[in-house]
Parts: structure tokens; C-alpha cells; sequence
């Protein structure tokens, strides 16, 4: 079985599929953290409803979804926050497909499609409890820095040069 990643359309039915997993995911592990329970459905509903998901369409923007075999299996989005500096948002691989090298190729493609929009370099906020992403990035050359957003839930912040490909 092989990866594929392409671009699509952020209200695609996939797109919206794989967002409603990763804020499922990574909202029942905050409530888990700090209040012993899994994310409200009402909570969820509303959170979903309220996206628009303007930030990840182009000329700005950019949703990349991943096939493994086919399947989807993931995603990770890109957007300009001014004219050289991008943001990574929303990454994710669905658990059945994890460990399979899916998250680097996202990211990697998430910098490439940040490179197509002319950002210099691309930043990315996390949370504590998200161990395995904050080590994804750090293996893929991200640093961590100052904060750069006032996201309520983010505790860890990156940065990386984006090296213009030749």
C-alpha cells in the first residue's frame, strides 16, 4: 500500500469527515485531561457547525488530504497569516493508519503547498498532551518559540524556515 496526498476542497464530504475525527479526538484528550470526561456531542455539533474553513481555501490557503491505498487517511491544512509567514493547522492520521509514515509526508507537503503560496517560513501552535506531534516536529526541523497566537488551548509553539526548493 502507498501514500497519496492531494489538495481538495476544505467542505469536501472526506475533508469534513477527517476534521470531525480530529476535533473528536483531540477535544475528548483535553476533557479527559482536565475533567474526566469525553467532549459534550452538543459541544461538538456547534464546534463543527461554526467553521468555515475560509483559511484553508485558496489563493490563502490550502486543505491537503492523504490516501493510504485509497482510503482516506488523514489531513493537514495551510494558510497564510501575512505575506511570508504560513501556518500549519490540522494535522492529522487516522489511528488505523498511524505509524505508517503518513503525518511526515503530510507535513512535508503541508511546507511544500506553504512554499506555493510564498510563505518564508511556517509556524504551528500545540498542546502539552499532544506528545506525539510536538515530536514529529521537532524530528522534521521545527523549533520551538514564542508564542505567536492567543489560541486558548495551545501551550507549545513552532517555527521552521521554509528553504525554497530548487
Amino acid at each position: 500500500m502507498t501514500w497519496s496526498i492531494t489538495t481538495e476542497p476544505a467542505v469536501s464530504a472526506t475533508a469534513t469527515a477527517l476534521w470531525r475525527e480530529y476535533y473528536t479526538e483531540v477535544s475528548d484528550r483535553w476533557y479527559l485531561r482536565f475533567e474526566g470526561h469525553r467532549t459534550d456531542p452538543a459541544e461538538l455539533e456547534r464546534e463543527i457547525a461554526a467553521q468555515t474553513w475560509a483559511e484553508l481555501t485558496p489563493p490563502t490557503g490550502r486543505l491537503l488530504v492523504a490516501r493510504y491505498g485509497g482510503e482516506p487517511a488523514g489531513t493537514a491544512g495551510v494558510h497564510l497569516l501575512d505575506a511570508h509567514t504560513a501556518e500549519l493547522r490540522r494535522v492529522y492520521v487516522r489511528p488505523a493508519h498511524r505509524g505508517k509514515g503518513g503525518a511526515e509526508l503530510l507535513v512535508r507537503a503541508a511546507e511544500d503547498a506553504a512554499r506555493a503560496i510564498c510563505a518564508a517560513h511556517i509556524v504551528l501552535d500545540t498542546r502539552s498532551d499532544l506528545t506525539e506531534a510536538r515530536a514529529l516536529y521537532t524530528r522534521l526541523g521545527y523549533t520551538e518559540t514564542e508564542r505567536h497566537n492567543d489560541e486558548p488551548y495551545a501551550e507549545h509553539w513552532f517555527r521552521k524556515e521554509l528553504t525554497p526548493v530548487s
